[in-house]
């Protein structure tokens, strides 16, 4: 029943904590026409436990109907569709409707949806469910004392702004052994695909689970995906949509958020899609506030990043295209400079080194390819094969594709391939 909704308490708890709260834009990262989304996620992180269901609109995400627990999940959702029903019903003679129907009807109208039936019949195709998460956010800024330093070393490095080392909190909550559903693991949430391209993804070995070689990784993949979209808002997106679907809506509607998410159409630029910069900037707020939402929080210590284990995820280790070297007992970067023809600045400068200490069993690049990084997917959706490229199935594998697909795809007669050939993915 809806009586059982927590309406006015709610209320009272996210007013009094967001009128009082004034948050600075990121230099950077725009807001604009996104305050509302924002503001949602910030509250799905600092007010809504795992124990509360918002039911909200998917696309209008602020516009919440009630929140109920597990319990009532399927009686309140049907509450809420009865109740749109109602109102399509009867939405020239609001005066007519019941209590709580009029005050759906209020709340529909106040947030600006044009209040004819066709409209409120696209709201009921639209009811969504999301789980607050105020404990495990909370949780995620504790661990990520273990990291962000280290993060914003490597991040820096790699000329990506180092307030995306927080995108973690939206992907993880900053937990090392994270896995999803559809296959993510690691803090950085690598689908397996998109991990191959920069590390190792395999049976004995996972390095989305590695965290130095993951951040490294999840660097590399954002800084691409700016160089392809020309904007941070864009690049951050296409860590969920990719950079070619990014590309297709830039395309499309240009380079504002705020216009994409609310018009671009496609197949999988869904929910999760639309919300990744919003949710990115909520917790960004968040965390730079988060005394306020959650009082005094004790993070947790810095992890040492100097040993060698993590100290491989300087230099490339699959993917990045060119000669790797795997480091032999007793090798310096001297004697393996001249075994392969370079300069110790040019190896060093292939692998990100500040200075010459290297550990036996660490890859390192000896031989980088001329021209952009090979392993980029272009926007338009096309990849050159590398060198290291084994097989067609295993570049299908990559991209989550049926060998025949890519066959057909690209009109083969065969599966032969070689460095330099151009093939259509998606």
């Amino acid at each position: 029943m809806m009586a059982r909704f927590r309406w006015l308490v709610l209320f009272l708890i996210v007013s009094s904590t967001f009128n009082n709260l004034s948050v600075a834009q990121i230099p950077g990262f725009p807001e604009d026409g996104l305050s509302d989304r924002i503001e949602f996620w910030e509250k799905v992180f600092t007010v809504y436990g795992e124990d509360d269901l918002i039911i909200h609109d998917a696309q209008r995400v602020d516009l919440i109907y009630a929140v109920v627990d597990e319990r009532s999940r399927r009686s309140g959702v049907q509450s809420v569709r009865n109740l749109l029903s109602e109102v399509r019903s009867k939405i020239s003679s609001p005066n007519q409707l019941t209590t709580e129907a009029r005050r759906l009807y209020d709340m529909i109208e106040a947030d600006g949806v044009r209040m004819r039936a066709g409209d409120i019949a696209v709201l009921q195709g639209r009811i969504h469910v999301q789980r607050g998460i105020k404990e495990r956010f909370r949780a995620g800024i504790i661990r990520s004392g273990r990291y962000l330093s280290y993060f914003e070393e490597v991040f820096e490095s790699e000329s990506v702004p180092t307030v995306i080392t927080l995108l973690p909190l939206v992907e993880s909550s900053f937990q090392n052994e994270a896995r999803s559903h559809a296959g993510a693991a690691g803090i950085w949430q690598f689908m397996p695909s998109t991990g191959r391209q920069f590390m190792r993804v395999t049976r004995g070995r996972d390095d989305r689970l590695n965290p130095a070689i993951a951040t490294r990784s999840a660097a590399r993949l954002l800084r691409g995906n700016y160089e392809v979209l020309q904007s941070w808002p864009l690049a951050i997106s296409a860590y969920n949509h990719g950079r070619a679907g990014m590309a297709r809506a830039r395309r499309a509607h240009g380079s504002d958020m705020a216009t994409i998410v609310g018009n671009y159409s496609s197949r999988t630029f869904g929910y999760a899609s639309k919300n990744l910069y919003a949710e990115f900037i909520a917790a960004v707020n968040v965390y730079n506030n988060y005394e306020v939402h959650f009082g005094p929080i004790a993070l947790d210590s810095p992890m040492d990043f100097t040993a060698p284990a993590t100290r491989i995820a300087r230099a490339p280790l699959n993917g990045t295209g060119g000669q790797t070297y795997r480091v032999r007992s007793g090798d310096t970067l001297g004697t393996i400079a001249v075994r392969h023809g370079i300069t110790i600045d040019r190896l060093m400068n292939l692998n990100s080194l500040p200075t010459d200490l290297i550990f036996t069993g660490e890859t390192l690049v000896v031989a980088a390819l001329d021209g952009a990084d090979a392993a980029e997917v272009a926007a338009n959706g096309e990849y050159r094969v590398r060198l290291g490229d084994n097989t067609l199935s295993e570049i299908a594998e990559l991209f989550g594709m049926r060998l025949q697909e890519l066959i057909n795809l690209n009109g083969l007669r065969g599966s032969t391939i070689y460095a330099g050939q151009i093939l259509i993915v998606r």
